[in-house]
């Protein structure tokens, strides 16, 4: 989603009016509704600066990655609440009625889910307060990535953006099956949230198949974008940049193949090579 904005261009030395495109940024509010000894109780869960469409795959996913749920039959209904505001008329709640209630306990959630559009962690209480739910590992030898696939996805990925090209400002994330093909697409100006809009999506048509299947997303790779992944069981992720130092240590925890600074002729392996096949 986008919008037409008078700018000033300089270029070959002179100064023109034009209109850009620039990507829209809107804040969404999260709630969720739940029975709490027989009765509802409904919480603001979180606040995400957001690209407006495809809400119900975010929360889809927010919920999914965060390990508030386990399966999105847990899901009752999702539903934008609220009156239509601003200057593009957009609905900016949404509530989601939950019912696996008696497995619900807010006050053992201890991250504080109040996140912003450039970076996850850094809205968080405390790097103290970042557990890991998952237990298990990822697959340690599957899926098999050709080099040629991973060069090609970044491509793919932006060959596939709708808004990309018209705004040049925004992020996306994009599953892949091991030959390169792209399954699955989502945009937005935060880099979590397209993640997140791109995982539930993914989940909502039964598409996840993680021994089959990599990921790749724009820009750099941190912790939290790992995590999310991680809670897929795919083990195998694409940044554009370069990982964080605590981004490789989780990926080598779970036995995830994590690679960086793709270009058209190289990229960098930052954990367990074991899945590229460099012959």
């Amino acid at each position: 989603m986008n919008s037409k904005y008078k700018v000033i261009k300089f270029k070959k030395n002179k100064f023109e009016k034009i209109d850009d495109l620039i990507s829209i940024e809107e804040p969404l509010e999260i709630s969720i509704k739940y029975q709490d000894q027989n009765e509802w109780v409904t919480k603001s869960l979180s606040i995400t600066m957001r690209t407006p469409g495809h809400d119900e795959d975010l929360v889809r996913g927010f919920l999914f990655n965060e390990q508030i749920i386990q399966n999105l039959k847990e899901i009752e209904s999702i539903e934008s609440v609220d009156e239509k505001v601003g200057q593009y008329k957009i609905q900016n709640k949404i509530l989601i009625t939950l019912n696996n209630s008696k497995n619900i306990n807010i006050s053992k959630i201890k991250r504080d889910f109040l996140t912003n559009s450039s970076c996850g962690v850094c809205g968080k209480s405390s790097l103290d307060a970042l557990e890991i739910v998952k237990k298990e590992k990822t697959f340690k030898s599957d899926p098999k990535l050709k080099k040629e696939v991973i060069i090609e996805s970044p491509s793919i990925l932006r060959q596939n953006q709708s808004e990309f090209s018209k705004t040049g400002g925004i992020h996306a994330s994009g599953l892949f099956s091991s030959d390169g093909k792209l399954i699955s697409l989502r945009e937005d100006v935060g880099r979590h949230n397209a993640l997140d809009k791109m995982i539930g999506n993914a989940l909502n048509e039964n598409q996840i198949d993680p021994k089959n299947q990599f990921i790749t997303c724009s820009g750099r790779l941190n912790f939290e974008l790992v995590q999310k992944v991680l809670m897929t069981n795919i083990g195998l992720m694409i940044g554009v940049g370069a990982p964080t130092s605590l981004a490789i240590d989780l990926a080598n925890r779970f036995d995830m193949t994590l690679i960086g600074f793709v270009k058209e002729d190289s990229f960098n392996i930052y954990t367990n090579n074991q899945k590229v096949i460099v012959n």
